[in-house]
C-alpha cells in the first residue's frame, strides 16, 4: 500500500473485534509518531499506551458518547509535554506536532490492517486523573487501536478546486 492509497482507503473505525493487537504491529505504529517531524525536531511529546481492561473501561468515561473506545484493546494519548511553545507563526507547537505524530500512527495503523478513530470529544482533566499526566501536560488526541469489526464506507470529499487557491487566497 502506498501512502496515497493508505490516506484514500483509511476510515475512522467504531467498532473493534475482540482481538489483541501483537507487539510487533504496535511497536511499528508507535514507531510511525517517532520517526515524524516536530517543530525544531523537539519531539515534546508522550505516547501512553493502555491496554489495561480497567484503566481502558475508565477512559471510555472520559470520552462521553463513544463507548466503542472501549471495545479497542489499546487506546493510544498523545501527550503535548512543553504546551506553552509557540511557533513563530503563532501556532501552539505541541498541538502541531502531535496532530502530525497522530496522523502518522493512524495511517501506519491502517497499512497493518488496524483501525483507529482520532478522538477529539474527551474531558481531557478526567484523561490527566485516570492516568496520572502531571500538569502541565496537555493530551492532544486519543485514539482506540485495534482490528476494524466494520468496514465503514467513504465519507464524500470536497474536489480540489474547492480547497485549493493558487497563488492567493480567493
Amino acid at each position: 500500500m502506498d501512502v496515497l492509497q493508505a490516506v484514500a482507503t483509511r476510515r475512522s473505525v467504531r467498532h473493534y473485534a475482540d482481538q489483541p493487537v501483537e507487539e510487533a504491529k504496535l511497536v511499528q505504529v508507535l514507531e510511525a509518531a517517532r520517526l515524524s517531524p516536530s517543530a525544531s525536531n523537539q519531539q515534546n511529546w508522550k505516547f501512553i499506551v493502555v491496554r489495561d481492561p480497567e484503566t481502558r473501561k475508565r477512559l471510555v468515561a472520559a470520552c462521553p458518547g463513544q463507548t466503542f473506545v472501549g471495545e479497542a484493546p489499546v487506546i493510544l494519548v498523545c501527550c503535548g509535554t512543553d504546551p506553552n511553545a509557540i511557533m513563530l507563526c503563532g501556532q501552539h507547537r505541541c498541538t502541531v506536532d502531535l496532530s502530525i505524530a497522530t496522523a502518522y500512527m493512524i495511517l501506519q495503523a491502517h497499512e497493518l490492517g488496524l483501525g483507529t478513530c482520532w478522538l477529539g470529544r474527551f474531558d481531557e482533566a478526567q484523561v490527566k486523573s485516570i492516568l496520572g499526566i502531571p500538569d502541565p501536560v496537555r493530551v492532544v488526541a486519543v485514539t482506540p487501536l485495534g482490528y476494524p469489526a466494520e468496514q465503514p464506507v467513504a465519507k464524500p470529499r470536497k474536489k480540489l478546486a474547492e480547497i485549493v487557491c493558487y497563488d492567493r487566497y480567493s
